[in-house]
């Protein structure tokens, strides 16, 4: 990622607040996440493929709460 460089950042849908929230940016072949009450602090980076995979299971509730 180079100085400067914009992307866009998205948020779920079920986010009811813009506050405490995870965002994510496509900057392919990497996913970026960040917190939102911090969008110029330290940001993730994963591989597009792990982070579809992740996604899949989180849909699947293989990492809901008991």
């Amino acid at each position: 990622m180079t100085e400067g460089t914009r992307h866009e950042w998205r948020r779920s849908s079920r986010s009811t607040s813009g506050e405490n929230c995870v965002e994510v940016a496509a900057l392919e072949p990497r996913i970026l996440v960040r917190d939102s009450k911090a969008p110029d602090g330290p940001r993730l980076s994963f591989d597009a493929a792990v982070w579809r995979g992740f996604t899949r299971q989180i849909k699947a509730g293989a990492h809901d709460r008991a």
